[in-house]
């Protein structure tokens, strides 16, 4: 496989918040995804998620935790931990989604 530019796949991806699959590692699948100012709702998943900020910033509440990541710094959810985005958020995020074993 040939290497592949992030920040490529994110800048032609149809709409913010909208990840893409870049393929699987094991059990774990990478994806990634392009960031807008606005917020997202609360969620939770059943797989853990390795959030990656890859340039801009990354405002997230964890549990009710808020926290802030920039580029280079990784923010670990647990499955089933309450979490969202707050406004303010923008740039490249990679994800990779592990499920619980």
């Amino acid at each position: 496989m040939s290497p592949v530019n992030l920040f490529d796949v994110a800048s032609r991806l149809p709409a913010a918040w909208r990840s893409q699959t870049l393929g699987q590692v094991g059990t774990a699948c990478v994806k990634v995804l392009r960031m807008d100012e606005l917020p997202v709702e609360e969620e939770a998943h059943r797989v853990a998620e390795a959030l990656i900020v890859l340039d801009g910033s990354l405002e997230l509440v964890v549990d009710d935790a808020p926290m802030t990541a920039g580029p280079g710094e990784l923010c670990l959810v647990p499955a089933g931990a309450r979490h969202a985005v707050r406004p303010g958020s923008h740039g490249t995020l990679l994800i990779v989604e592990v499920p619980e074993s």
